[in-house]
């Protein structure tokens, strides 16, 4: 017990590596099989009263491991994981080639994760993975949701559900086979997508879900990968889906798509011959108001407008974002300051010359609805006439969640309404630079 409470006890220092390094091959296969001691929050069964836990995480963030090591407690009794030592179970991968290489035979798969006294037998023709002690688990495909019928069962894992290609059907055929014991459960692993079953499960108040990005398991994946790999995606619908774990959806009234989007991202932006500041100042001045829209765009000088920044803050009185204005403007040596003076009139003026007096203020007024001024800009994006200088997720997740009452999602889009200023200036309105109102 000694090993083990200095490992415990080191397990969030650099102590550990040296204590593992000097282990003799059969204590490392016991550390190995300390799981609970080891797994993250994340890749434990979740407390309370559950029936279907929802392990959500990115490529590598250790779901299968999770999932692997949840049967393994069910199969062997361990407690925390179930009543009693579960009898039978169901193990359903996306296809016959993805359960055998993943669920049973991966790096980080069902008998990998066992100690060879303890380790299941495969059983290739029958499916079924047969532990010493007599538990027995059946192996399906989720390709033929048909032979899901008749078997029955105490608990489930499910793996990459997300990907099924029959998600809904092969799922509701496992669901009426979880029909013995006292208290069957399930556990379904899988980096989401915004398909019908995801949405389903994560509506439902029986299903548990816990979430783990990427880097939550950087120890465990090849040097260099994460630093590879999220500098290419990071802040991308492809990375958030991926790396965060992330459930990204469309709205089906969204003036932009996120395919549209991730079309109108570049790495870089050619020179700039005009850059503009916008600012969409909040309606009241307590951290409660909505958000001050700040949004930077530049004119390339082939002709098409660039996001080349998103410093969107929650201020609680206004000479805090006239300040982050002001900042932005100067770092960026943009030739205007675009700002909306429908709440407040003077005040913005005054407000962001009170921070410096020789900055331009361009002073637009509204005078129709969000959505009538947004749909020329969309109209731009439509044409590849305005593009995104790397990811802006923030600004992104407002423009897929603007729709037709001109919310994003149930509330203001202040990052987009900044935007559709800053394009409109610079792409459809006046190019003079001195101070005007701009009525749109």
């Amino acid at each position: 017990m000694r090993l083990r409470d200095a490992l415990i006890a080191c397990a969030k220092s650099t102590k550990r590596d040296a204590i593992l390094a000097g282990l003799r091959p059969r204590d490392v296969a016991w550390v190995a099989g300390e799981w609970e001691q080891w797994a993250r929050e994340d890749q434990k069964p979740p407390a309370g009263d559950w029936t279907t836990w929802l392990a959500l995480g990115g490529r590598g963030a250790g779901k299968t491991r999770a999932g692997a090591e949840w049967v393994r407690g069910l199969a062997l009794g361990h407690p925390g994981f179930g009543p009693l030592t579960t009898g039978r179970i169901a193990l359903v991968g996306e296809t016959y080639a993805d359960l055998r290489e993943v669920m049973i035979d991966g790096p980080s798969g069902l008998r990998a994760v066992h100690a060879g006294g303890e380790r299941p037998k495969w059983e290739a023709t029958r499916k079924r993975l047969l532990w010493p002690n007599g538990v027995v688990a059946l192996g399906f495909s989720a390709e033929d949701p048909e032979a899901l019928r008749g078997p029955q069962f105490e608990a489930a894992w499910s793996d990459e559900i997300a990907k099924w290609r029959q998600g809904e059907e092969a799922w509701d055929m496992l669901q009426f086979g979880l029909r013995l014991g006292s208290r069957p459960r399930q556990v379904a692993t899988t980096t989401p997508r915004a398909v019908p079953l995801i949405k389903r499960l994560m509506a439902d108040a029986g299903v548990v879900v816990t979430r783990a990005a990427t880097r939550a398991n950087a120890a465990h994946l090849a040097p260099g990968f994460l630093q590879a790999v999220v500098g290419t995606y990071a802040g991308t619908r492809l990375g958030r889906q991926e790396l965060e774990g992330e459930l990204i959806e469309d709205r089906e009234d969204a003036l932009w798509s996120r395919d549209a989007i991730e079309g109108a991202r570049v790495r870089a932006a050619p020179e700039l011959t005009r850059i503009v500041v916008a600012v969409d100042p909040p309606a009241g001045g307590s951290r409660r108001s909505d958000a001050c829209g700040l949004v930077a765009v530049g004119l390339g000088t082939d002709g098409r407008a660039y996001v080349i920044a998103d410093e969107t803050l929650h201020a609680s009185r206004p000479e805090l974002w006239a300040a982050r204005a002001v900042a932005l403007w100067r770092r960026l040596g943009a030739d205007a300051l675009v700002a909306e003076v429908n709440q407040g009139g003077e005040m913005v003026r005054s407000v962001i010359a009170g921070v410096d007096p020789g900055v331009p203020v361009v002073a637009v007024r509204a005078t129709r609805g969000k959505w009538l001024r947004a749909e020329p800009v969309a109209a731009l994006y439509a044409q590849g006439r305005v593009l995104h200088v790397g990811p802006h997720p923030a600004l992104e997740d407002e423009m897929a969640g603007f729709g037709l009452d001109g919310l994003s999602n149930g509330r203001s889009p202040d990052r987009v309404d900044a935007l559709v200023w800053a394009v409109t200036h610079l792409m459809l309105g006046a190019k003079g630079r001195g101070p005007r109102v701009l009525a749109l």
